[in-house]
Order: structure tokens, then sequence, then C-alpha cells
């Protein structure tokens, strides 16, 4: 029997509108992020909290000690609930990530939050790549427009480019309702 685990990647106030580097649509996913939050805690799922914190006081985001660093309110971890500061893209770089899912025995896991381009993608492609199964909720991710040379890509198209990439080689992509309705049956 599989055990699933949820992963809350960088839902920090500095993606909100009032942050330093606020996402397209990061209220919405919070919003969908804090329904998933709540169903596996009524389910005594093991919820893992990632939270980036930049290693400088003069870093332009993600200050540690700041209010753009914390994790936003909506989804705020709730005593016992482990959260694994990250200095990196990726969540399980010297982080202790891996050991705490194995310590949960762990073996499938669902992700939500921020950018669906960096640290989503960058979980998602390190935990499949160590054999587990994932499931990417994508309403419950944001991220942002990028530019590269003189192409502007919407972030809308950022993020379906992510999650057609998830579908292609990485997991399953499911929306919250979806995955919601699949946990009550």
């Amino acid at each position: 029997m599989t055990k699933r685990g949820l992963i809350v990647v960088d839902l920090q106030n500095e993606y909100l509108p009032t942050g330093k580097l606020p996402l397209s649509g990061i209220e919405a996913a919070a919003a969908n992020a804090a329904r998933v939050i709540a169903d596996a805690r009524q389910k005594a799922m093991p919820i893992f909290h990632i939270r980036h914190e930049a290693t400088s006081a003069s870093a332009p985001i993600f200050v540690p000690g700041s209010d753009g660093a914390d994790i936003q309110t909506a989804v705020a971890p709730m005593a016992g609930e482990p959260v694994i500061v990250k200095h990196y893209i990726n969540a399980f770089r010297e982080t202790d990530l891996k050991q705490q899912l194995d310590a949960q025995g762990v073996d499938e896991l669902i992700v939500v939050g921020a950018m669906s381009h960096m640290c989503v993608d960058a979980v998602v492609r390190a935990a499949v790549d160590m054999g587990y199964p994932v499931t990417v909720l994508h309403d419950a991710c944001a991220t942002l427009e990028l530019s590269f040379g003189e192409v502007t890509v919407p972030a809308e198209h950022v993020h379906a480019a992510l999650m057609a990439a998830f579908v292609f080689g990485y997991g399953k992509v499911t929306s919250t309702q979806a995955y919601l309705a699949a946990a009550e049956g």
C-alpha cells in the first residue's frame, strides 16, 4: 500500500501581489493549496513545507527574517509539520527532505507551490529521479511571465509548458478539484 506525502513548495509572501516577486495567479493557487493541505491534515497525510531563504541579508528576495521569506498565512504550517529551509532551487539539494520522507514511510508525492518553472519543476524532476511517483496539482501552482531575447512568454504559457512536460515524462497532473474528488472515493 502506498503512503502519500504532500510537498508544499515555497508558498511565501514574496510571491504575493505585495511581495517583491509577485506571481500570476498566486492567490488562487494558494487557496487551492490550502484546500489540499486541509484534506491532508484530515487524513493524517504527512505534509512537508518548503521555504526558500537567501543566504545573505543583502539578497534581493527571500531575505532571512523578512516578511517576504515567511510562508503565506493561508498555507502556514501547523505544529509538528516540518518546514524544510532550502537555499537552492531543488528542495532536495543540501536539505533533509529525502530523509524526512523516508522516516515517514512516504513513497508517493503530491506537489503544490511556486514557481512552476523553477522550484516546483526541480522538486518534481528530482523526486521522480529518486523513484517517487508524483502528482502535481496544476491549479495549486503559480509562476510568472518570462522573457528570453526578443520573446516574452505569458505566465499561463510558461505554466502550461511545464505541466505538459510533467505529463510527458514525469508524472500525473490534475486539478485540485479532481484530486480531492478522487481522494474522497
